[in-house]
């Protein structure tokens, strides 16, 4: 034996002594029985199916499962890992259940009923204490055979075998404040109409995109995300700066746009034409340029008449990020250096407006962490004496300079929530799932098309229950109404949505009646639950109920009439308003020229003419980001759902991931 230079044998002794006594702490503490988080009291198991259980234990350790009168033993594999099943069993309890090894675990007030996942982002997170009347929503919510369960917020590279959360929560009004409101409505609609136990899952993250809910091998079949799993085994910044590099392009280390002081690019004279789109407001970030920072060129049109050249205007921006200079047809008018949560209002000289078209130009300047002009709706406009323009919808831009930060959050990467916030669940049984997203992905709506059915087969995969139920809500009417027919990114993304609904037992609940022009967070959040569960009453439990509201089945043309059928119609039509006819019609000849239609009930049908459009081909219902004066339900008080009978390309077709 030795000692080290300077230490005393007694020392070393206590040393030693310390050491074995941690060698024998770690033992202990590894021998011991662990169940997910998942598991806990107050829980509800999945009724009539057997329910798997799984933990961890020492190697090779003995095992005892106790559950409503049965008893099973079972041994930990050579990892530690252990599963088994108990018997399927009818809805009831309370039961306790009982895991024995070195150790032992007792959890009790279990339930066994119906689970459902409730996941998405924001407008699933969206808390019971901001909804309309949350007082009253909350003070009602003593329901004590509702269980709530909130997964905590991660991202993981890699799969984990365990999220972060709190034990399972009895519904009463403490803990239904701050669960997701659309989960609860649609859990208390269940629970009513069922008369059984309710589990609800919450796992969610606003902001976030769907492919970051998908499991890397399956994003990876999909093109544009080939060798995701090695991308995020190798993961580092640098390679991930590189990826976005690729897609934009070199970028300027030097504002091209303002060249010796002089701002070129706010030149009426500019050629505007190779700019691209973005739907504003919104940050940059969530229109595909994540990370980064720097400066962007912001450039909108909009058109005056003589009379309004009498008085000054106001040009009215909301709040940008972080620093802005604003011209009008080629004039400075204002400017504000970092402060991205001032309202830019500035006013303008009558010298300066024209009659016809007038241009605005906005150069952004982002110093760090989010970009843009992101405010609500309502906030952009043009103020004249008697009237407003909205300035809100698609703008043109460009990159002046800019440079990539890595800030890695949620969408950095596929996968990285389905690793950390999906796959700790599988395989805890489940009835089905809800699902609230879209918004994030509006900017790549074809691509939804693929994604979105793609991440529902693959959650059903992994769980290995077959095609269990999976419902989804539509998004809803956001941003400025359009004065005009156009094009819409939201629109497609509906579509998208839409088209999911071929995948067996799933069911979508419209929203286009309900969302805010200025709030992409609707607080009516009651509809969207009952919707939901309508879907889920009807699909997963086979009841009669209509649980949708009209679909289009149909397009026959008649001369200059388009005529459309519908399906879903439930106990027949229904014009939520006063004028008797129906709102919100396009309809487009072989020119592909979108005008306003008028459309009227005819039994089953609508028939559609327009004075513009002697032979009609294409006829559209609601094809806006925000159609705001939608009139067309069923008697059972639900929304048409937006559709559009041609296929011609999109803006999105083109936008992809990488």
């Amino acid at each position: 034996m030795y000692f080290l230079k300077g230490q005393h044998p007694k020392q070393l002794l206590t040393g030693l002594f310390a050491s074995i006594i941690l060698l024998l702490f770690n033992f202990i503490a590894n021998a011991e029985v662990k169940l997910p988080k998942v598991f806990s009291s107050n829980m509800v198991l999945q009724r009539d199916i057997p329910v798997k259980i799984w933990g961890w234990a020492d190697k090779r350790e003995k095992i005892t499962i106790i559950f409503h009168g049965d008893t099973t033993n079972l041994k930990a594999d050579k990892k530690g890992k252990w599963q088994t099943e108990l018997k399927s069993m009818p809805a009831g309890g309370p039961f306790e259940l009982v895991i024995k090894g070195e150790n032992e675990i007792v959890l009790t007030n279990i339930l066994v009923g119906d689970v459902w996942v409730c996941s998405g982002q924001s407008n699933m997170e969206f808390r019971l204490q901001s909804v309309n009347d949350a007082d009253e929503e909350i003070s009602d919510a003593k329901y004590p055979r509702i269980r709530l369960f909130t997964v905590q917020k991660k991202t993981s590279t890699t799969p984990l075998e365990d999220c972060e959360s709190e034990r399972w929560a009895v519904c009463i009004p403490e803990s239904a404040a701050s669960f997701s409101a659309v989960g609860y409505f649609f859990g208390k609609k269940l629970s009513d109409d069922l008369d059984v136990p309710i589990g609800l899952i919450h796992t969610s993250w606003g902001g976030t995109n769907v492919e970051t809910w998908t499991s890397s091998k399956s994003i990876e079949q999909i093109e544009g995300f080939e060798g995701i799993t090695k991308e995020l085994e190798e993961f580092d910044e640098e390679t991930i700066i590189a990826k976005l590099r690729e897609k934009t392009g070199p970028l300027p280390e030097k504002d091209l746009g303002m060249i010796d002081g002089v701002p070129v690019w706010a030149s009426p004279k500019t050629d505007f034409s190779s700019w691209k789109e973005m739907d504003i407001p919104q940050l940059w970030e969530s229109a595909g340029l994540k990370g980064l920072d720097g400066i962007i060129w912001f450039q909108k049109v909009f058109e005056l008449e003589q009379s309004d050249l009498l008085d000054d205007i106001e040009i009215h921006l909301g709040p940008i990020n972080d620093s802005d200079i604003t011209y009008l047809n080629g004039t400075e008018i204002g400017k504000t250096i970092e402060k991205h949560d001032k309202s830019r209002i500035y006013k303008a000289d009558k010298k300066l407006l024209k009659v016809g078209k007038n241009i605005l130009v906005v150069r952004v300047e982002d110093i760090g962490n989010v970009g843009g002009i992101y405010g609500k709706s309502d906030e952009m406009f043009v103020k004249l004496d008697n009237k407003k323009i909205s300035l809100a919808g698609t703008w043109k831009y460009k990159i002046g300079m800019g440079y990539f930060h890595m800030d890695f959050g949620p969408n950095s990467m596929p996968s990285l929530l389905y690793n950390a916030m999906i796959n700790p669940l599988i395989p805890f049984v489940i009835k089905g799932a809800i699902w609230y997203q879209g918004e994030s992905n509006a900017n790549r709506a074809y691509q939804y098309r693929t994604l979105f059915p793609n991440m529902i087969t693959n959650w059903r995969e992994q769980w290995g229950q077959g095609d269990f139920p999976f419902f989804f809500v539509q998004l809803a009417n956001f941003m400025a109404p359009s004065e005009e027919p156009g094009e819409s990114a939201w629109a497609e993304l509906r579509e998208a949505q839409t088209m999911t609904l071929s995948l067996p037992n799933t069911g979508m609940a419209t929203i286009i009646d309900i969302g805010e022009a200025d709030d992409i967070h609707p607080r009516n959040k009651q509809d969207v639950g009952r919707r939901l569960a309508l879907s889920a009453l009807k699909v997963a439990y086979n009841m009669d109920v209509v649980h949708s509201g009209p679909t289009f089945n149909e397009l026959q043309i008649n001369g200059n009439r388009a005529i459309i059928s519908f399906d879903n119609i439930g106990s027949g039509f229904y014009l939520k308003d006063k004028y008797g006819y129906v709102n919100g019609f396009t309809v487009a000849g072989s020119d592909k020229v979108f005008h306003w239609a008028k459309a009227q009930i005819s039994r089953d049908n609508i028939i559609i003419t327009c004075d513009q459009v002697e032979n009609p081909v294409a006829v559209r219902y609601g094809w806006a980001n925000n159609p705001d004066d939608l009139n067309l339900f069923n008697l059972e008080g639900l929304p048409a759902t937006p559709f559009r009978t041609d296929d011609w390309p999109g803006i999105t077709i083109n936008n992809t991931y990488r």
